[in-house]
């Protein structure tokens, strides 16, 4: 079974482009989504983040403190390689379980944080998902209007510019909007089913 993984900045259209494949059959595996999942759910996880981050980690019914994780996590650092360095192995972990569960071809990954994690190394083959700046900021605050302007901006400024990514990918989606991807995602799902 090939593994597929799919990434790009925040805004880039990750999700959107794994609904197409998911519509195909294609099992998807929605990293980040799962990440949140197991930081309320793993037990060794949670023990690992209250004892680097402390009990005001998580509430009293047990639910992550996001507020309070975000505003020590995303200001320094050396805090956010930490907690990565928490998350990502039992991600990892968790993803090896999902994979059994799965038949077809082929297994979609989809991840933000998939080169800067190393877990790409997992993968066969990586997509790159693309859109200009502004169009990214634009459908974040459409669909987290809590979100600034300037809070979208500083998040896209901290991950690996989309030049970076590109160097570990073997497939670029551009979904600016300028032209119908379906065609380009029809060609990859059948590269991909043949190639077992």
């Amino acid at each position: 079974m090939l593994k597929i993984g799919i990434t790009g900045g925040i805004g880039s259209g990750k999700s959107t482009i794994s609904r197409v494949f998911a519509t195909l059959g294609t099992g998807i595996y929605d990293a980040d989504s799962r990440a949140k999942w197991l930081m309320c759910n793993d037990s060794v996880l949670k023990s690992q983040i209250i004892e680097n981050f402390g009990e005001q980690s998580y509430s009293f019914d047990g639910e992550l403190n996001r507020v309070y994780l975000g505003s020590v996590v995303f200001s320094n650092p050396e805090k956010t390689k930490l907690i990565n360095g928490l998350v990502h192995p039992r991600v990892g972990l968790d993803f090896e379980t999902w994979i059994k569960k799965q038949s077809g071809n082929y297994i979609i990954k989809e991840a933000a944080l998939l080169i800067d994690s190393g877990s790409y190394k997992q993968l066969d083959k990586i997509i790159l998902v693309k859109a200009p700046e502004t169009l990214r900021i634009q459908r974040v605050l459409e669909r987290d209007p809590q979100r600034s302007k300037e809070t979208v901006r500083s998040i896209i400024d901290k991950q690996m510019s989309e030049e970076d990514m590109e160097k570990y990918t073997d497939y670029v989606i551009d979904n600016s909007g300028n032209k119908s991807i379906l065609k380009d995602l029809l060609q990859l799902h059948q590269s991909f089913s043949l190639k077992n």
